[in-house]
C-alpha cells in the first residue's frame, strides 16, 4: 500500500509517495515517467513531514542531509545508478560517462542515462546533478527549465 501527499515547490507542484516508512517517490506532476499507480492520500505520515521539511530547507538554499529512509523501486542496475546519484555532493556534478565507468569499464553512458531518467525520487536523489560530457546540459524528466533552476540554486556551472 502506498500513500501520497502533495508538495508545492517554487518550481512546481510535486507528488510525494511513501510505503508508510520510507519515501518511495517524488515527482513533478507534469514530468515524464509520472506513476500511474493510485495512492491513498495521507498528509499526516511522519515520513512526509520529514521529506517536506527537507524540501523546504533545500529550496531555501540550504544543504539538508537526507536523515530519513528512502526506498526507490527498480532493477538492480537502476539501483546501482541511483545509489551513485545519492553520493553526488550538493553543488557538484558527475557526467553519465563518469557514472558508467564507476559501474563497469564497458558500461554505456546511454544506459546510465535511461536509469537516471527513471529516478523516482526527484531532488532527494539528485539526478539533476548529472551532466553530459564536458559539463553540457542534458535532459531532465522534470523538464529542462527545472534542471536549470536546480543547478543554479546550487551554484553549479554548466554549458548550454
Amino acid at each position: 500500500m502506498y500513500y501520497s501527499t502533495d508538495y508545492t515547490s517554487p518550481i512546481g507542484k510535486m507528488l510525494i509517495a511513501s510505503d508508510g516508512e520510507a519515501i518511495c517517490g517524488a515527482w513533478f506532476y507534469d514530468q515524464k515517467h509520472f506513476p500511474s499507480t493510485d495512492f491513498i492520500v495521507n498528509d499526516d505520515l511522519a515520513i512526509f513531514n520529514k521529506a517536506t521539511g527537507w524540501l523546504d530547507d533545500y529550496f531555501k538554499g540550504k544543504n539538508p542531509q537526507v536523515d530519513f529512509k528512502i526506498k526507490a523501486h527498480g532493477s538492480q542496475f537502476r539501483q546501482k545508478v541511483w545509489k551513485i546519484l545519492s553520493e553526488i555532493p550538493y553543488g557538484e556534478t558527475m557526467t553519465y560517462g563518469e557514472i558508467a565507468s564507476r559501474i563497469s569499464p564497458t558500461m554505456s553512458p546511454q544506459a546510465v542515462g535511461g536509469a537516471v531518467g527513471h529516478n523516482p525520487i526527484s531532488i532527494m536523489v539528485p539526478c539533476h546533478r548529472v551532466l553530459g560530457s564536458n559539463g553540457k546540459l542534458t535532459g531532465y524528466a522534470g523538464g529542462i527549465d527545472r534542471k536549470i533552476a536546480l543547478l543554479r540554486m546550487e551554484g553549479i556551472d554548466f554549458k548550454d
